[in-house]
């Protein structure tokens, strides 16, 4: 009787001999997993596309740019008469890379101020503007960079290889600020509560400890944004698409060759060898944003291991 008047030991029956029953699945639990197994299998099925998708692409380029391949391909310039076998592309990748070295020393530092501001300065509220900004950007037609570009700095000028680099290093200012911010906000606040605990000003805090810090990671963020602007052809047809098969380093008055628009125009032409000569640079192009970003990817790896898996890069 005093137990039929006691609820407490009554539930706690009542939970010993549920507990003491065998645990079988629900519906619902069956409809999870069936649900969980379905987009596992989708994710699966979706990275092995894309991996297909790239396979299909380098393979493309690669069977039909091999055969160009040489070192003469490497170290020549294009021959002077079309119609015309041989000759290479050693002016547009010497004018390539000048035009990346040239905007990524105007896009570099740019980007790891706003960085900087964004992580050690901005209030919250700016800095939601100036991120929400930079994701604009980043979503920005690359042929709308070069037609601002060409307003800018060709119409009533001429096209330049500086005006080129500008607008690559419009293109590579945000991937950079963007993936440098991520990068400072992984730095331990205990490096930066150790500094103010010394006395340490803020400037002398950023400069000697956060940045040297998150260098590795910067440096990763930088290859990426070069390895993402190398291959770029609508910005240069409007600031760098009229030149000549020599470099100069008159690079504000002088448009500076570069692989891009050389595979465009070369795969334009009514010329079988210039055709040819337009899937090597091809292939070329390709195999600097596969080293590119295979160094980059390795760069993070190794900044990972020596900084003992903490993600700082």
């Amino acid at each position: 009787m005093s137990d039929l008047l006691d609820p407490s030991r009554r539930a706690r029956d009542t939970l010993d001999s549920d507990q003491s029953r065998p645990l079988t699945a629900s519906g619902h639990l069956r409809r999870r997993q069936l649900v969980s197994r379905l987009i596992e299998a989708s994710h699966t099925v979706s990275a092995l596309l894309a991996v297909a998708v790239l396979t299909i692409v380098v393979y493309s380029v690669a069977s039909r740019g091999a055969s160009a391949l040489s070192i003469d391909f490497l170290t020549k310039g294009p021959p002077v008469l079309p119609d015309t076998p041989g000759g290479g592309i050693a002016p547009e990748i010497i004018g390539t890379a000048l035009l990346m070295v040239m905007a990524t020393l105007i896009a570099m530092p740019v980007g790891i101020l706003i960085a900087l501001y964004l992580t050690e300065f901005a209030g919250p509220r700016l800095a939601r503007v100036i991120r929400l900004a930079l994701d604009l950007m980043n979503g920005l037609p690359t042929i709308v960079v070069g037609l601002f570009v060409f307003g800018l700095l060709v119409v009533g000028h001429y096209q330049s290889g500086f005006a080129g680099a500008l607008a690559l290093a419009i293109i590579m200012l945000p991937l950079i600020a963007r993936a440098t911010q991520e990068v400072l906000l992984r730095v331990p606040s205990d490096l930066r509560e150790a500094a103010d605990a010394l006395g340490v000003s803020r400037w002398r805090t950023v400069r000697g400890v956060i940045l040297p810090t998150a260098r590795g990671g910067i440096m990763t963020a930088t290859v990426l944004a070069l390895a993402r602007a190398s291959g770029e052809t609508a910005p240069l047809i409007f600031t760098c698409s009229i030149f000549s098969n020599t470099v100069s380093l008159h690079i504000f008055g002088q448009a500076v060759p570069n692989i891009p628009v050389y595979i465009f125009n070369a795969s334009e032409a009514a010329d079988p060898y210039g055709f040819a000569r337009a899937w090597g640079a091809g292939l070329v192009l390709l195999l600097f944003i596969l080293v590119a970003s295979l160094g980059a990817r390795m760069l993070l790896t190794d900044r990972r291991s020596a900084s003992g898996g903490s993600g700082l890069a």
